[in-house]
């Protein structure tokens, strides 16, 4: 079965936005973005790293992340501390607080998730799990 890529892009599309639209609507007005949980996730799993690497890394300006970070430090996530090899550079880290909300985040997520594809079948959960890999790899791509 052939499939055009450019059919099969526009579905995604869709598919994803739909996705991440409603796992946003659960959370309440004034929750961490979805641009401040990737920040703080990136920072739990990878540990700490400068505003630069951080905005090349999400793929976002440099301005961009700035404003994050600055919510998400004034929100007490995250911490930024001036880099030992040059005091010019500051080096951020997320902190219990950032972490906790993170896991908080996760959790609510998760739950909706995990309710949702409990109606799924074995083999529906399956076909899902086995395009996770595939779906990593697109996003590492865009």
């Amino acid at each position: 079965m052939k499939v055009d890529a450019e059919v099969l892009a526009s579905e995604l599309r869709l598919a994803v936005g739909r996705v991440t639209r409603r796992l946003r609507q659960a959370h309440a007005v004034g929750d961490v973005s979805l641009s401040g949980v990737s920040v703080l996730a990136r920072l739990a799993r990878d540990g700490s790293d400068s505003p630069t690497s951080l905005a090349e890394m999400e793929r976002v300006r440099p301005q961009a992340m700035a404003s994050t970070l600055a919510l998400l430090e004034q929100r007490g996530l995250v911490r930024r501390s001036p880099d030992a090899a040059d005091g010019r550079r500051s080096i951020v880290a997320v902190t219990e607080q950032g972490r906790a909300v993170l896991a908080e985040r996760r959790s609510e997520s998760v739950q909706r998730l995990t309710a949702v594809l409990d109606d799924f079948t074995a083999e529906e959960r399956a076909t899902l799990a086995a395009a996770l890999p595939l779906l990593d790899r697109l996003a590492e791509r865009l």
